[in-house]
């Protein structure tokens, strides 16, 4: 695979998360009753980083959990010697019972991972609302799912891939494409 193009940098990935951030206060008048829920492994990231935005416009903070989705996935591969998945736990730090819950992740592809991550909401409580905030949508949806909040469309041939990669895991802030 090589790389084809760089579509977002830092600052454009900064850009886009402090709009999203905007977005998501406006859409809900305000922070209260709202938590952010990061899917692993790079939203949880994400998620940090719209926290500590939302923190700056609104001088509140706002509570972060990350969920694991390893055991709803419907391409479940098994990682570990004894050919069970390998999971790392979900960390909600706050009832999510009638609360709206913002579901953030890297890249919108299928929806098969965001239908994973509702289920495993559902299976910890149940949200008066569920929206879904997202880096990336690169179209190609499998199931009837949408995000409410995107930080930048891009439209991608089948046979490209998107790679984003955060400081936190890769050291570098970028989205690039990635041709077979």
């Amino acid at each position: 695979m090589s790389q084809k193009a760089i579509v977002l940098d830092e600052q454009a990935i900064r850009r886009a998360l402090t709009r999203i951030a905007h977005e998501i206060i406006e859409k809900n008048k305000g922070i209260e009753g709202c938590i952010l829920v990061g899917i692993r492994t790079r939203g949880i990231y994400i998620a940090n980083r719209l926290a500590e935005r939302i923190e700056q416009i609104e001088g509140t903070k706002i509570a972060v959990g990350e969920l694991d989705i390893t055991l709803y996935r419907d391409d479940l591969t098994k990682k570990t010697e004894t050919q069970e998945p390998l999971v790392k736990g979900s960390d909600i730090p706050k009832d999510i019972n009638d609360q709206k819950v913002i579901l953030i992740d890297d890249v919108l592809y299928t929806g098969r991972t965001v239908r994973a991550a509702l289920d495993a909401l559902m299976d910890i409580g149940r949200p008066s609302s569920i929206q879904l905030a997202v880096l990336v949508d690169r179209g190609h949806r499998e199931l009837p799912i949408r995000a409410d909040f995107v930080g930048k469309n891009i439209p991608t041939s089948s046979s490209e891939k998107i790679v984003v990669e955060l400081k936190e895991v890769d050291e570098a802030d970028q989205v690039s494409i990635f041709e077979n």
